[in-house]
């Protein structure tokens, strides 16, 4: 290791002390990966990396404090689970533990300072070394993604570039399958506490709502969650705005049939399902397509949900997308001199039927326009308590637009809040179904 220091030191064996941080130790185990069989996900992964290298040999390795396993390993006959490892020490990886997230680099490890005298150089023929770290959500390095080449390698910027890309989609990954088996614990847990407390049912639903809204440079966003009045068990309403890849970014409005755990189940599974894909496709339609599978696969039908979608990206002029709603209210937007539009063609329920109508439509909000999505808490809300229910006129998407166009000179803060009173003020206070509503706004320009 001469010519290398590690950030938290040494071990009594002369091996980084980062490798027996609890902590990333922690990490490590709660992927529940170690000592588990290949999944393409991850062999997709490692091929491409060799394949993007020219190099013959590729690994995804998680390491703890005595070993490196590979989850997969590309180029390598190792099928018994006994081979799919190496003793900590015989492995490059633990450099990347040491520099705790920076890359490791070898163009000929048998003249490099750094790697001429590693006991693994000579008996697995490295003649060239290259990995990036993955990382957990605490921002520990679980193990690599790394490449090997027979000789020396004079590696190109893009070949590294495209290992840093490829080693951040296994964090992703990770870290997605790590959020779920959260969530997934969470639920049970919850499912049995519900029949002692519904108060832990409104926790739970809170927990399936981004606890504050991903900002996008450049735009205004704001959302709100609105509980039915005296409801104390878990609704389906979902919202979400993240980053999908490059230039764009993912909203979603959603809205699953049915209340309590096994309708906040089917959130959860939407919610990953929704951001796992975003990052693999562009079109709103396919996304949908690809949750209505999976919840046909997993749910078996048990609930069906509404949704409207829009992948978007800015631009000099604001920003342009597109948009797909699956039997869901459509979007509205509101442009800068007041005038409302509906947006998104009326598509097929999700989770009912494995084949589905879906079509993406495209969209733009300049300076001042403001795109409003909503779940039908909004347009089904009725009136104060001055009769019985079926007597109350609910507000209606008529209303809804009418106050929309009322907003005038407000930011998407300002509009979610005039919104939420007008119909606090129209329900009374007691609203029979909960609403969610997000506006994006493209602010004015000075």
């Amino acid at each position: 290791m001469q010519d290398v220091e590690f950030a938290a030191g040494l071990r009594p064996d002369g091996l980084p002390a980062a490798l027996s941080d609890p902590r990333r130790l922690a990490a490590v185990e709660a992927t529940g990966l170690l000592d588990t069989g290949p999944e393409e996900a991850f062999e997709d992964l490692a091929r491409l990396a060799g394949a993007v290298t020219g190099c013959g040999r590729a690994f995804i390795t998680l390491v703890d404090d005595h070993r490196s396993f590979w989850k997969s390993c590309v180029g390598v006959p190792a099928q018994r689970m006994e081979e799919r490892q190496s003793s900590v020490r015989d492995s490059l990886c633990y450099f990347l533990v040491g520099l705790a997230g920076d890359p490791f680099v070898v163009e000929d490890a048998a003249s490099d300072p750094r790697t001429r005298d590693h006991p693994a150089v000579v008996p697995m023929k490295i003649g060239a070394w290259a990995g990036y770290p993955i990382l957990g959500p605490g921002g520990h390095v679980l193990g690599s993604l790394c490449v090997i080449d027979d000789s020396p390698h004079v590696w190109r910027p893009s070949e590294l570039g495209s290992l840093a890309t490829m080693a951040r989609a296994v964090s992703n990954e990770i870290n997605m399958r790590t959020s779920l088996a959260t969530v997934q614990d969470a639920l049970a847990t919850a499912q049995e506490a519900l029949e002692q407390s519904n108060t832990l049912a409104r926790s739970l639903q809170d927990s399936l709502l981004p606890p504050t809204l991903q900002q996008v440079p450049g735009l205004e966003a704001a959302a709100s969650y609105l509980p039915a009045a005296g409801g104390t068990t878990v609704i389906g309403d979902f919202f979400d705005l993240f980053h999908a890849k490059g230039p764009w970014w993912c909203t979603v409005m959603g809205d699953v049939c049915g209340k309590g755990v096994e309708a906040a189940k089917v959130t959860a599974l939407a919610r990953y399902t929704l951001r796992a894909e975003a990052s693999q496709h562009l079109s709103p339609a396919t996304v949908f397509e690809h949750l209505n599978s999976a919840l046909i696969e997993q749910r078996k039908g048990e609930r069906f949900l509404t949704a409207v979608y829009a992948t978007f990206r800015l631009t000099p002029g604001g920003l342009s997308g597109r948009l797909c709603t699956a039997g869901h209210p459509p979007a509205l937007i509101r442009r800068a001199n007041g005038r409302v539009q509906e947006v998104g063609r009326h598509g097929s329920l999700l989770g009912v039927l494995p084949h589905v109508a879906l079509a993406d439509v495209r969209f733009r909000l300049g300076p001042g326009d403001a795109l409003l999505l909503y779940t039908d808490g909004a347009t089904d809300a009725r009136a104060r308590r001055t009769a019985a229910p079926r007597e109350r006129p609910m507000f209606g998407e008529d209303a809804l637009a009418a106050a929309l166009a009322e907003c005038h000179d407000l930011d998407a803060q300002g509009i979610i809040t005039r919104l939420g009173s007008l119909l606090a003020e129209h329900s009374g206070n007691w609203a029979s179904d909960d609403t969610a509503l997000l506006v994006l706004r493209v602010p004015e320009r000075d």
